[in-house]
């Protein structure tokens, strides 16, 4: 029999036989939607902190499927025997004749696939051996881009969505002992619906580009947990809360290494908060502290590393622990020449040490949640982060299933991040015009931010009110930090522009310059109104940056961008599918003019910012 979501149209021949039509699934459009129906999200996602986790990296099987005949055919659902042993042909099978790494973008991986958009299927086999009594397995998949279905032994399990952010599904009940055939079937097809959606300015990338794990679990386990200075209370108060995969009762423990010795947790419907007067040494980019904290509850521990810092606003000013910073950062997108969307700890710290090396004490983590270990590595050395959703340009604000998918990569990325000190905004936006629908849409976007995590501050990328001529973007009423996006120099080549803008505006909030920058291709040089040369992105830096530093309001900025990056939308002979914004080249080494520019206007800053301080201000 088909398998479930695999329904075909039958009839029965004079023998009383039942015969499956061959040629039904060629007329058949509503394949897809029996696989919607599962979709899995932040509700089910299970933390991996400090658990011992088995990696499921390595060689999958693989093939692409332009036109979704794996879903249309029900590949999943076919035994998995040798071609000799068919019955009728096939158009797919599980022989190792084509394989791709996990994790991997498989535009990287032969020139054929470099353009390639739509489904591919992942395939291997997983020995189980069955664990005690009660022990339940769950999938972790680090992300997939875009859609992922999931299937064990021809059953069709649950399918995500959003290509950045990690999900669960829970494999107990459905693993038999021995061999399973684990399925992965992954589309990056771009959509009008989707978030983003089909029109962006970077590369869209596939596959299983982040690490999959299995999780061997109890059969009441740690879901989620989140420890944080409680806001307001004089960096004093510590709360930790705790949520558990089932509604029990009972007792968790938390113990912070050289803080709190293990000290209970009352849990009731299987969730836990308390609040403690611990006073921790406080987490800055200067003295970026951490602690160990660990989580139990019965035979299952979480743990992990964790700073604690205050992150607030007082009128136009930035505070972090009671005290005024600006944020001098640069934006980064998560692409290389080598390697696509897939990011090492060796990238993200040489990322890192770029940023260091142009005296940044923040970075944009744009347009999309990037590696994990990116936000992990920011708290170990000392850096505050912007990390955001692709809510990127038109979306299809109008769409409640576009919100839905909006809404749930969000609270995933927070449920992934929210341990982390370094992260100080929740982006939920960039660059959309400013319409009743968006409006709304971002709106209840900002308050679910708040509603999950009232430790952070909320964002969004905006555009510039072009009837006032002023930063006075609605969704600013419903923002903590006010980014703004604006290429004067560039795209609106005079800077008179940027002055009028600046005068006209009198936000009441702080602002961050979100993006500002110019095109250019390393080792060209000519006259600095020539474009796409070094000399000119130099002088347009050298502009922006004295201008912007006659507004008190901004409060620091993240230039576009760190690196040159792909995308196949830029295509003169200057960009050749790329980016050329960066201030180092794809290479990832050769430093443009720029490069000095902005390093240098950050150590004034950060000199300014040493002199002594006053007491801290008081924040809202």
């Amino acid at each position: 029999m088909p398998a479930e979501g695999a329904d075909r149209a039958t009839v029965v021949d004079p023998y009383d036989h039942l015969v499956v039509d061959p040629y039904d699934h060629l007329h058949d459009e509503s394949y897809a939607d029996a696989f919607a129906r599962g979709r899995v999200g932040a509700a089910i996602l299970v933390t991996v902190a400090g658990r011992t986790v088995e990696p499921l990296d390595g060689e999958w099987r693989f093939a692409i499927d332009p036109h979704d005949e794996g879903l249309r055919q029900t590949w999943y659902a076919d035994e998995p025997v040798p071609a000799s042993e068919w019955t009728v042909p096939r158009d797919y099978d599980d022989g190792s004749w084509q394989t791709a790494p996990v994790p991997s973008c498989w535009n990287m991986l032969r020139p054929e696939w470099r353009y390639y958009e739509g489904g591919a299927w992942y395939t291997r086999t997983l020995d189980h051996t069955p664990g005690e009594a009660g022990e339940r397995i769950v999938l972790h998949v680090g992300a997939a881009a875009y859609e992922a279905r999931v299937f064990l032994n021809g059953t069709f399990l649950g399918a995500h969505r959003g290509a950045s952010t990690p999900f669960c599904i829970e494999l107990t009940g459905h693993l038999r002992p021995g061999p399973n055939r684990l399925q992965i079937q992954v589309d990056n097809g771009r959509r009008g619906d989707r978030v983003p959606m089909r029109h962006t300015d970077w590369f869209n990338y596939g596959g299983l580009y982040r690490s999959v794990a299995l999780l061997r679990l109890p059969p009441v386990f740690i879901r989620d947990f989140g420890v944080a200075l409680v806001p307001g209370s004089g960096f004093r108060r510590v709360a930790v809360d705790v949520a558990l995969s089932d509604p029990v009762d009972g007792t968790a423990t938390v113990a912070i290494d050289g803080l709190l010795p293990p000290t209970p947790i009352p849990v009731s419907g299987g969730r836990g908060r308390v609040e403690l007067d611990l006073a921790p040494e406080l987490w800055s980019p200067d003295s970026p502290r951490l602690y160990g904290v660990t989580l139990r509850f019965g035979t299952d521990s979480v743990a992990d590393r964790i700073g604690f810092r205050e992150i607030a606003v007082a009128g136009e000013r930035i505070l972090l622990n009671g005290r005024d910073i600006t944020l001098r950062g640069v934006s980064v997108h998560e692409d290389d020449l080598l390697h696509g969307k897939t990011s090492g700890e060796a990238d993200i710290r040489r990322r890192y040490a770029d940023a260091k090396a142009l005296g940044c004490n923040f970075l944009r983590l744009a347009h999309y949640p990037h590696d994990p270990r990116a936000a992990a590595i920011a708290d170990e050395v000392g850096l505050m982060l912007w990390s955001e959703i692709p809510v990127y340009w038109a979306i299809d604000f109008a769409n409640p299933d576009t919100y839905e998918d909006a809404a749930n990569q969000l609270a995933e990325l927070i449920a992934r991040d929210r341990n982390r000190a370094g992260t100080i905004l929740w982006g939920v936006g960039n660059e959309n015009a400013d319409t009743d629908a968006r409006l709304s849409f971002m709106a209840r976007l900002a308050a679910l931010a708040r509603r999950l995590d009232p430790t952070r501050l909320v964002t969004a990328a905006c555009l510039i009110d072009r009837e006032r001529f002023a930063i006075a973007d609605r969704l600013a009423a419903h923002l903590d930090v006010i980014g703004l996006n604006e290429y004067f120099g560039w795209y609106e080549p005079s800077f008179d522009g940027l002055r009028r803008l600046l005068a006209n505006s009198a936000p009441g909030k702080p602002v961050v310059i979100s993006e500002f920058g110019a095109d250019a291709v390393a080792g060209l040089r000519g006259g600095e109104r020539e474009l796409f040369t070094e000399d000119c992105q130099e002088a347009v830096y050298r502009e922006q940056l004295a201008i912007l530093a006659t507004a008190s309001y901004v409060r620091g900025m993240t230039p576009w961008i760190l690196y040159d990056f792909r995308t196949e939308r830029r295509q003169t002979a200057f960009q050749r599918g790329w980016n050329r914004k960066g201030l180092i080249a794809e290479d990832k080494t050769t430093r443009k003019r720029a490069f000095a520019v902005l390093a240098a206007h950050y150590r004034a800053m950060a000199d300014a910012e040493a002199t002594p301080h006053t007491e801290p201000a008081k924040s809202r």
